[in-house]
């Protein structure tokens, strides 16, 4: 079964240009996205950015980096993904996005395991379904059949601008897998570590420099840093 986290990442940021790679430590922040989630067992990485000349140098620091990059429509995301999945073949895609250096891997790596092991369409243990982890943390995943559908079925300008608006809006055509409660029993989805802004960027920021932080921190551990 072929496994792939297809990492969505552009230049363009309307609220935070260059995001993607500015300086974390002196690395790139996308370099820390990536470090993050080959801690995913079982699974390829791929940056999926647009095809426009101003995300050339993303394509570059991937051959620079030694990571796999494809390239599709700026706008239309969901035909970038589907695109993507037929080249690499892929079965089961982990959706994750270039502003979350502190997902968590250990709860990616146990929510594929379910989605496999349940035989669903589509998984998720983000924040909006209610699993109670910060936002930045969780992550989704679609089999290539629930993304074929959607690329098929959407209509609505909005289903091709988000990969996952089509199945969410249709939820009675797909079996779906929801990890409530992932991030315990308290609701911490208030708690932001995405980055969109330059407080979002110094919140993470402070996050990196702490004295008991690592790469592969504990989602516990994480929590007593914040």
């Amino acid at each position: 079964m072929n496994n792939f986290i297809f990492l969505q990442a552009r230049m363009g940021s309307s609220r935070l240009a260059g995001k993607t790679l500015k300086l974390l430590n002196n690395k790139p922040l996308i370099a820390h996205v990536i470090e993050r989630l080959r801690l995913i067992k079982n699974c390829e990485i791929v940056l999926l950015t647009s095809d426009t000349p101003k995300d050339d140098i993303l394509e570059q620091w991937c051959r620079d980096n030694s990571v796999l990059c494809f390239r599709g429509s700026e706008d239309n995301v969901l035909q970038r993904y589907y695109l993507a999945s037929l080249f690499y073949k892929a079965d089961n895609i982990l959706r994750a996005t270039g502003d979350n250096p502190l997902i968590e891997p250990y709860f990616a790596t146990r929510l594929l395991d379910k989605h496999i092991e349940f035989g669903v369409d589509y998984s998720s243990n983000k924040s909006e379904i209610g699993s109670n982890l910060p936002d930045g943390l969780g992550m989704e995943i679609f089999t290539f059949e629930a993304l074929e559908i959607s690329m098929r079925e959407s209509t609505q300008e909005h289903h091709f601008e988000h990969v996952n608006e089509y199945i969410l809006e249709n939820r009675e055509l797909f079996k779906i897998y929801k990890e409530s409660n992932a991030g315990g029993f308290i609701d911490k989805s208030k708690i932001r570590l995405t980055v969109d802004t330059v407080e979002d960027f110094e919140r993470v920021e402070n996050v990196f420099n702490h004295k008991d932080f690592s790469i592969d921190i504990s989602y516990d551990k994480l929590l007593e840093v914040i």
